[in-house]
């Protein structure tokens, strides 16, 4: 005989404790395992491009009426996630914060991110770019998990 094993199925809900409005985007994130910045950044970014903001927005409201809510604590996320810099910032944190994510030095990101600028929106679109990742992107928590040992009095 052969023993088959029933996996749940994974069922794609809104976030009842991580959303920011309705708790969509933080869902997908959960459904998809990714951190939740980048879901609702793809969102913005899917939104503005091609010119209808007002898609974005109906498309939002939909996600919310046809997915249901959680019934489920969400899950302590369990990979890195991406924040704001406290150490690491000139204006806001956000170059600091995507340099800490992937593990790179900050000023190659801040050079990036005016070449871009420059070079795509002539400045206003890259300054648009950061007040939305501003607010997009969380605070780190106050409270940080560490496994290094307490450092000596002595």
């Amino acid at each position: 005989a052969i023993c088959e094993v029933i996996m749940p199925i994974r069922r794609l809900t809104r976030s009842r404790t991580d959303g920011q409005i309705a708790g969509v985007c933080a869902g997908l994130a959960e459904y998809f395992d990714i951190d939740v910045v980048f879901v609702r950044a793809a969102w913005v970014v899917l939104s503005i491009v091609p010119g209808a903001i007002i898609g974005g927005v109906l498309a939002y409201v939909a996600a919310w009426l046809v997915m249901p809510e959680s019934t489920e604590p969400a899950a302590l996320p369990t990979g890195k996630r991406l924040t704001l810099s406290t150490t690491d910032k000139k204006i806001a944190g956000i170059c600091g914060g995507l340099a800490e994510y992937f593990g790179v030095d900050a000023t190659p990101v801040r050079l990036l991110w005016v070449i871009l600028s420059i070079l795509c929106g002539a400045g206003v679109g890259g300054v648009i770019a950061y007040v939305v990742a501003w607010l997009i992107i969380p605070r780190p928590s106050a409270v940080t998990l560490s496994t290094a040992a307490p450092a000596s009095t002595a």
